[in-house]
């Protein structure tokens, strides 16, 4: 990756002498893992510190760490170890990460989002990698300290960086989209995430926004062009539209559902991906006009989609008992998302029976209840059933009874009355939809009928 030197002419202040140029293989904050001449980066949280676990980190690999400077350094290291002091472990990470992107000066395509942000990074690095020497976020890395991490991961003669970028404030954005310097920046859309830090969709979509804040000079914003609040950037000449609306400048259309796949057309060109669902077509249209930036033919695009491998617990299929289909779209949810996900399940064919198992959407703050409300006025036939888990998603079933008699609802107090519930629906001509929030964790459900 890089020496102690480059670290000393980055940080000058610096304990030990440095007797030998030695690499630094890794950059780690995680004192616990092994990690053979890495440099140890202690992070301050709300309840731990990193700089207490330096001894571990030494012997695990580390060769030197960053330092606070306010915090002793301990006297039984070795003579060696190398200690670089900074006023905070990790504005020193950050720093470190956007020097080591100009060191390796990849093209970089940042990637936010409400919803659909990891599909179309993952859409993204599929495509790219087919011809390009692609690095990109891996699992949530995506905050201020796994974006750093994820730069810091990239081999040397990495030619394009793909980062997704997410938040729950405002300002969150701006830091990692100044560390990473998008050529290419992508605005999935503006939905209700994190709408009790942010006070409406509006402050959503301001807080996205500030993605275009560490855009380079001569780089282009892709955003959602259906999305009303995001039209007044139409004009904008560094900004390109991507929607169902004629009027974007990429256009998608004639998208039909097949089995497990969808396949539409951008521009007049004709794609399939292996995801179900309108909003998917919408992220791989992102992933076609990178493809297009970086002079990919769109033989080598649709390659990319045929090898397309998306995140665990983003509409996974599954296969559970007795061969009932699952979907597992338990990773996280939004208003806009679960809404998305239903009609989905709608628009498949070849099941006599569909039912949706719904969580609490979290982060809604005081319009949690008409969110959750707006769920249910989405859901008729064909879905036969609707049972629901947590505090919030009992809107969902209750108002969907109301208006829909002929739609079992059933909301349940604890998973393993779930569980119990849905050994009753376990049938081949039956699918399953699982959709809530994160901290929801679905998927404790989900395994329980899969076994």
């Amino acid at each position: 990756m890089f020496t102690l030197s480059f670290l000393k002419k980055l940080f000058s202040a610096s304990q030990s002498l440095l007797t030998s140029d030695q690499t630094v293989r890794q950059v780690v904050t995680d004192s616990r893992k092994k990690a053979k001449n890495s440099l140890f980066v202690p992070i301050i949280g709300d309840t731990f510190n990193g700089h207490d676990f330096i001894h571990q980190a030494i012997e695990h690999g580390a060769i030197a760490a960053l330092w606070d400077e306010t915090i002793p350094v301990p006297n039984d290291v070795p003579e060696s170890f190398v200690f670089f002091f900074v006023k905070d472990t990790t504005n020193g990470l950050q720093q470190l990460a956007k020097e080591y992107r100009d060191k390796v000066n990849p093209i970089v395509v940042g990637i936010t989002g409400s919803n659909g942000k990891t599909t179309t990074k993952d859409l993204v690095k599929a495509v790219v990698q087919t011809t390009k020497k692609t690095h990109a976020t891996e699992g949530n890395f995506n905050n201020h300290i796994g974006l750093p991490l994820t730069i810091l991961q990239m081999k040397k003669d990495t030619e394009v960086l793909v980062l997704e970028m997410g938040m729950n404030h405002f300002g969150e954005i701006d830091v990692l989209t100044k560390i990473a310097q998008p050529n290419y920046a992508i605005i999935t859309n503006i939905g209700e995430s994190h709408i009790e830090h942010l006070g409406s969709r509006s402050g959503i979509s301001r807080a996205k926004l500030e993605i275009k804040n560490g855009l380079q000079s001569d780089g282009y914003l892709l955003v959602d062009g259906d999305e009303a609040l995001l039209h007044h950037l139409r004009e904008e000449k560094y900004v390109i539209t991507c929607g169902f609306n004629q009027i974007n400048d990429v256009r998608i259309n004639k998208v039909y559902l097949h089995a497990q796949t969808t396949t539409f057309e951008v521009n007049g060109q004709k794609y399939t991906i292996p995801l179900l669902g309108k909003h998917h077509a919408k992220n791989a249209a992102f992933a076609v006009e990178v493809a297009s930036f970086l002079q990919i033919d769109h033989k080598k695009v649709q390659q990319g989609f045929d090898s397309f491998t998306h995140s665990n617990m983003r509409f996974e299929w599954l296969e559970g008992k007795n061969n009932v289909s699952i979907i597992n779209d338990a990773y996280n949810a939004s208003p806009t998302s679960m809404k998305a996900a239903i009609e989905v399940v709608k628009q498949i064919e070849g099941y006599s029976h569909k039912g949706l198992v719904l969580g609490d959407i979290l982060e809604l703050g005081k319009q949690s209840k008409s969110f959750h409300r707006s769920i249910a006025e989405t859901i008729g036939g064909p879905i036969s059933f609707v049972f629901t888990f947590g505090e919030h998603a009992k809107t969902i079933s209750d108002d969907v009874q109301k208006a829909n008699e002929t739609i079992t609802c059933k909301h349940f107090a604890t998973k393993q009355q779930l569980i119990e519930a849905l050994q009753n629906y376990l049938h081949e001509d039956t699918l399953l939809l699982f959709k809530a929030s994160r901290g929801m964790k679905l998927e404790d459900v989900i395994h329980e009928i899969i076994q």
